[in-house]
């Protein structure tokens, strides 16, 4: 389609006028895309709850809190949803920080058609945030915001600047990159211009075709693939502009950025800013939501955390122990365990001898007796009778399940489906009370129903079989929503069919763990493809992506040509990723994820052993409650908890070794409270067999002729070794007989 060369602006370009325009925000409160179905058929992805709060209201608190005054919020399916709930907010009341303006549009059909409506209401005045309500936040806005302006002083042409952030460097350790498209970006090292986009890029391809130009007219640039797209955009008022006049522009990324790039004429340009210790990610589908429902119970998005985010309209949560929030008037029975990293709303019952873990159970909800609940999200007003069992499941609100059943991992319950006694409904499972539309738009852009697509011919969840009944557990496809088989009620609500590609991708969506199989075959596939492929030395291109010139020099390190990884970034890395595993994780899989971070940082083994190591003492901090009184016992439970995990990584004498000089590093510097117990947790790392006597004395003997200052915890530690000096290392000598020997000498018996 040919475009045009420009477009009038309603902003004005006069420095005193913009001066006094108010930041403005253009919230897209409709996705347009599919992935949410069937719960988005009856209520809108904004307003679906994250940690028991609507994810609109998180992407609304950081509007506010980076000092946004004015706010558009497009609506378009169930508008009337969206509306009702801003009318009865907090946001819609005087006192807010800020102003809403709704703009409703029931023809729009994609985020260009939005933009271009928008356009029309010539509402906005100067630059603007563009975002959408399922994006969580808590980074600061003024660096990027101030750059945007002074670029835009001296370039009139940059119309964008989008935020991105540093992503785990491979999908298998970053389990919410297997839900999405791996994004290629071609950025400007030096003035960080987006020269190159591909959000459909192919990893598997190992090789990327750009345009010579691209290449002829920059002196370097860097080539990423360990970029996210936060979905985060600062935008001049000319990006409405451009919308306009190009109708062919629906989507954001694919047509919009990329059409910019890839247009010579216009000579618009684009910058990223990468944000580096902020929290920001988006809720892009179910296993992304499970991440971030993680991550914000875990803190990681703070002051967006359940006891300190309140909109007035739910009972606020308190923080307890272990990562656990309660609301004041939950009712739970005196056998009931909760375990970590669980949140409770309101009014919610749970009866005696069952168990929630690794949960998000929401408000008025009842759950009878001896139930067991593993990585679930469950709603609002949901009944779960005795004896039911639900891993890594999502039940949506006014869901019912009856004596016994069973919820296999990653099942979603759309709202007020029932499920019968002693009913398992399989992995992968989506059951809705609606009927499954016969057409899906392709490009995944429609969010509501079409009422005129028709129905797949879906089978009732009636037909699956009580689990003492023997037989197929879909071998019927009912056309009535209910029905009674012997043993009792079945169940109320059509079961969706997955792709064409049946369950066999549902795990990469899915709230339920990546299989270990899975994790292996990407394991395999990538480090296979690694040694298959040239070293990236024949294509000028260096591992962290730069295409540069045979002459120049690169980060290798020169004694033996060896890339070097940032050994504090990979600690960072390690760490986040044990946070996670404290959420329920298998120690297999934190294994492999580890074990990947190792090889993509390309750290040695000492190094990983002692980042593993330093990784479970900071969570002795936390469940310590930063108590000094708490933290050698919490310390303790913490190396017994992660026994397995240090002695997988932990293997010889010189790791063992690396782990003490951490532990020394950490008590001088980065976790000082540490310090006066360094000798007693040395000591339980004996004990617990995390190392051995021959480390311990090889450190000592280190640090014979080292400065009296770094000589602190060995003096520290002297009654200890005393007793490895007098043991008798001789063959045939039991370590009880030698430690008994040792300390009867010393007198200590």
């Amino acid at each position: 389609m040919a475009q045009k060369k420009g477009g009038k602006s309603a902003a004005s370009d006069d420095p005193e006028e913009l001066a006094r325009t108010p930041l403005q925000a253009v919230l897209l409160a409709d996705t347009f895309n599919l992935k949410f179905r069937p719960i988005t058929l009856e209520r809108p992805k904004v307003l679906l709850p994250l940690v028991n709060t609507p994810m609109i209201d998180y992407t609304l608190a950081w509007l506010e809190s980076v000092g946004v005054e004015e706010v558009f919020l497009f609506c378009c399916a169930h508008a009337e949803q969206v509306k009702e709930y801003i009318g009865n907010s907090h946001w819609g009341q005087s006192h807010a920080g800020f102003s809403i303006t709704t703009i409703e549009s029931n023809f729009s059909m994609s985020a260009g058609d939005a933009l271009r409506f928008i356009e029309g209401k010539n509402v906005i005045r100067g630059d603007f945030i563009l975002i959408t309500g399922d994006t969580i936040s808590n980074m600061s806005l003024t660096e990027a915001l101030q750059a945007h302006k002074d670029r835009r002083k001296k370039d009139p042409d940059t119309v964008m600047t989008m935020f991105v952030k540093r992503s785990k460097p491979m999908p298998l350790t970053h389990q919410t990159r297997l839900g999405n498209d791996e994004i290629m970006m071609a950025i400007d090292p030096e003035t960080k211009q987006l020269l190159y986009y591909e959000d459909r890029f192919d990893c598997s391809k190992r090789a990327v075709t750009l345009d010579k130009s691209l290449l002829a007219d920059n002196a370097s640039l860097y080539l990423r693939t360990d970029l996210e797209d936060c979905c985060i955009d600062i935008c001049s008022p000319e990006v409405l502009t451009i919308f306009l006049d190009n109708f062919d522009y629906q989507h954001l990324r694919r047509h919009f950025v990329k059409g910019l790039l890839h247009d010579d004429i216009m000579g618009k340009k684009i910058y990223t800013h990468e944000i580096d210790s902020s929290y920001t990610a988006r809720v892009d589908n179910y296993r992304s939501y499970d991440t971030i429902s993680k991550d914000i119970i875990q803190r990681w998005s703070f002051p967006l955390v359940p006891d300190v985010l309140y909109a007035g309209n739910r009972a606020q949560m308190r923080l307890q122990r272990e990562g656990i929030y309660k609301a004041p008037d939950v009712t739970l029975s005196p056998s009931v365990r909760i375990g970590a990293f669980t949140a409770i709303g309101s009014g919610t019952i749970i009866g005696e001898n069952s168990s929630v873990s690794n949960s998000v159970i929401g408000e008025l909800c009842t759950i009878g007796r001896n139930v067991s609940i593993d990585g679930c999200y469950i709603w609002d007003s949901v009944t779960i009778e005795d004896g039911c069992r639900l891993s890594h499941s999502i039940v949506c609100d006014g869901v019912h399940l009856h004596t016994g059943a069973t919820l296999e991992p990653g099942v979603i319950l759309s709202f007020k489906v029932e499920v019968g006694q002693n009913i398992t409904v399989p992995a992968y499972s989506k059951v809705s009370l609606l009927p499954q539309p016969s057409k899906q738009d392709s490009d995944e852009e429609l969010e509501y129903a079409d009422t005129n697509s028709g129905i797949i011919d879906s089978p009732s969840i009636a037909s699956i079989s009580p689990a003492n009944i023997e037989h197929d557990h879909v071998s019927s496809f009912d056309t009535e929503q209910s029905v009674l088989l012997e043993g009792g009620l079945s169940g109320v609500g059509y079961i969706w069919t997955s792709c064409e590609t049946g369950n066999e991708e549902e795990w990469r969506y899915s709230v339920a763990p990546i299989p270990v199989e899975k994790l292996k075959e990407f394991y395999a596939k990538m480090f296979d493809e690694d040694e298959s492929s040239s070293d990236g030395e024949q294509t000028g291109i260096t591992h962290s992506g730069e295409l540069i010139s045979e002459s120049k020099s690169t980060d290798f390190d020169d004694s033996d040509g060896e890339y070097k990884g940032d050994v504090s970034k990979f600690e960072k890395e390690v760490e986040e990723t044990f946070e996670r595993a404290l959420g329920g994780v298998a120690e297999e899989n934190v294994q492999l994820e580890i074990n990947s971070l190792r090889m993509s940082f390309n750290v040695t083994h000492a190094e990983c052993a002692g980042a593993v190591f330093q990784s479970v003492i900071k969570s002795a901090i936390i469940a310590s409650n930063s108590s000094k009184s708490n933290l050698l016992k919490a310390t303790i439970d913490a190396i017994e908890r992660s026994k397995g995990l240090l002695s997988y990584f932990i293997t010889n004498v010189d790791e063992e070794i690396e782990v003490i000089l951490k532990f020394e590093e950490m008590c001088m510097e980065i976790t000082r409270e540490f310090a006066p117990i360094f000798s007693s947790v040395l000591h339980q790392l004996y004990d617990k067999e995390v190392i051995t006597e021959d480390a311990i004395l090889k450190w000592e003997s280190e640090k014979a002729d080292a400065d009296e200052s770094d000589k602190v915890f060995v003096k520290q530690s002297e009654a200890f070794l005393k007793v490895f000096s007098h043991l008798n290392f001789s063959t045939g000598v039991s370590v009880l007989q030698r430690l008994y020997g040792a300390m009867t000498s010393l007198k200590l018996l």
